[in-house]
């Protein structure tokens, strides 16, 4: 059954995530040819802040939890667990999971298309070795995912939707580079929003007694996170009965700093021509 492990983890009358159509997949495994395989990075601030790296391949979107995010410096190799299959339509997915299963707040990091560098990627994922090129906003040129033998890994063949240990690394290519992508570009190719943003424009105050971490640093995180979000969406009430003070205006324009100030259109492909990060950094 296809997406089952994503369905037995949820209850989709309490969260605002897509339940996956049948159809769309078999849809999406038509049009993939002529549109090109879409990919997608959703920063998610969960239990713990990770990055969910997702690739189109047969109608679906074949996923992996990257704890620290991708790093441009090839020298970096970033542990990404294999978690289940996600439907296409979670790719543009953007907002608050209240509770439940990935309870927390997801941003969509990154999107665009992505190429394989192998003639069959079902051999590839088989031998754990799966070489592509990415054309996102902030991800570009070559990179590799390779299944290792650590934690959860598998000697042999998996399932994609098998709970294996990999490896992302980035290839050296005119797109390698020292810069930190994850700090350099932190806020949403769809909002331009960061976390507090995001979660004012649903209900900060359901996470006041009910947050996904309640100690830590993740906890501390999520507590600033909240106490902006409340003044974020009071600032906005405030709008609709007059003009915001200055002080609110200058707070928002430093909130935009660091942005991709991309607009994705509904395709990915028409990210092809949008500058990343990392070319900009090369310009200045």
């Amino acid at each position: 059954m296809v997406l089952e492990k994503y369905k037995q983890k949820r209850n989709f009358t309490s969260t605002p995530e897509p339940s996956g159509d049948v159809k769309v997949a078999a849809e999406r495994a038509k049009k993939a040819a002529a549109d090109g395989l879409f990919f997608c990075v959703q920063k998610h601030l969960a239990s713990h802040l990770h990055y969910d790296f997702r690739l189109e391949y047969k109608g679906v979107l074949l996923s992996w939890a990257v704890p620290k995010g991708p790093s441009l410096d090839p020298k970096t190799k970033r542990l990404a667990m294999h978690v289940e299959d996600h439907p296409f339509e979670y790719g543009t997915f953007e907002g608050v999971i209240p509770s439940g299963y990935g309870a927390g707040i997801v941003m969509l990091w990154d999107q665009g298309t992505w190429t394989p560098q192998v003639d069959d990627v079902d051999a590839a994922l088989k031998k754990g070795d799966l070489k592509f090129t990415l054309d996102g906003y902030k991800l570009k040129g070559s990179w590799v995912l390779v299944r290792t033998r650590g934690w959860g890994g598998s000697r042999g063949g998996g399932s994609s939707d098998a709970k294996t240990s990999w490896l992302l690394i980035k290839h050296r290519d005119d797109w390698a580079g020292a810069v930190d992508i994850a700090e350099f570009a932190p806020l949403s190719v769809k909002s331009e929003g960061d976390f507090a943003d995001i979660l004012a424009q649903d209900n900060p105050d359901i996470w006041r007694s009910n947050r996904p971490a309640e100690g830590g640093d993740t906890g501390k995180l999520f507590q600033s996170i909240i106490t902006r979000a409340l003044a974020l969406k009071a600032e906005r009430e405030g709008h609709a009965e007059g003009p915001a003070p200055r002080a609110s205006a200058k707070a928002g324009a430093k909130r935009k700093t660091g942005s991709a100030k991309a607009t994705p259109a509904p395709r990915a492909a028409s990210t092809k021509k949008a500058p990343t990060a990392t070319a900009r950094a090369k310009r200045s």
